[in-house]
């Protein structure tokens, strides 16, 4: 199977007055199409740098990182960032939401940066919030919603270009435990829909649910099993396919009422 994200010999260093500091040591990893991976270790150990290379957000000292085959060296400015957009999503512990934006504006956000008509990407933005049960909430300010409601509204806007890649750092970190739940719930059906899910933790049992578990101590890749082999499910044809959107999954929240069915799974068959 070809690997959706490869980096081979990944090193990463920042200034450090006369000195530098190695953050990332000669990581080498793939992750393929459909897997949801947990990546952990310590504060300090690495793996928010990682997560940042991965989403194209900062460049490697060294190394190659290929996305989908293409080496992202090779990319000026302009085509990394199309590139950032149409392969990944982000999610964020503290929602990184603009409180001077509506739930639905801010999901709205990613759709501005990449051009789309503001009609199609209003509709877009809606939609999205009514299938993670926001309906109501499209014109409520931040301030205005729960912790747990915001980071839906933070998952919405990941998916709102697509978000085939979906990098989730400490998702529930900052959320009660049943709102941790519903978040996981999202991030588990989005995988079964073909998404892959990248989930930066230091929580064992978050970490506990991924298929593959990956761990960074001191820059270095301590564990990293390998990858099962994954059917990709083909994710759901979302609105406006024509303007460009591609596609995206879309979910519910409502979560089985059949005891001792896996908590995650948001319908049994028998639902």
């Amino acid at each position: 199977m070809t690997a959706l994200l490869e980096l081979t010999q990944i090193r990463r260093s920042y200034p450090s007055g006369d000195d530098s500091v190695e953050v990332l040591k000669g990581i080498s990893l793939q992750i393929n199409a459909g897997e949801m991976v947990a990546i952990v270790g310590a504060s300090g150990s690495g793996k928010s740098t990682l997560m940042n290379i991965l989403g194209c957000l900062d460049k490697p000292t060294s190394g190659t990182y290929r996305v989908a085959g293409t080496d992202v060296a090779t990319l000026d400015g302009d085509a990394l960032a199309a590139l950032r957009r149409e392969h990944f999503g982000f999610i964020f512990q503290r929602y990184h939401l603009l409180s001077h934006l509506t739930a639905a504006q801010n999901v709205e956000v990613p759709a501005v940066y990449a051009g789309v008509e503001r009609k199609a990407r209003l509709a877009r933005a809606k939609e999205l919030l009514q299938r993670l049960g926001l309906a109501d909430r499209v014109d409520y300010a931040p301030s205005q919603l729960s912790g747990g409601q915001q980071q839906r509204v933070s998952i919405a806007r990941a998916l709102m270009n697509g978000g085939q890649v979906i990098l989730a750092d400490e998702p529930t970190g900052a959320l009660d435990s049943r709102s941790g739940e519903e978040v996981m719930a999202i991030l588990h059906q989005l995988k079964e829909q073909g998404h892959t899910i990248i989930i930066v933790t230091h929580d064992p049992q978050v970490a506990a649910q991924a298929e593959r578990v990956i761990e960074i101590r001191d820059g270095e890749i301590v564990h990293n099993p390998p990858a099962r082999q994954t059917t990709v499910a083909p994710r759901q044809p979302v609105i406006q396919t024509a303007s460009g959107w591609g596609s995206s999954a879309i979910v519910s929240v409502k979560r089985c009422r059949w005891p001792g069915w896996p908590w995650w799974r948001i319908k049994c068959a028998r639902c």
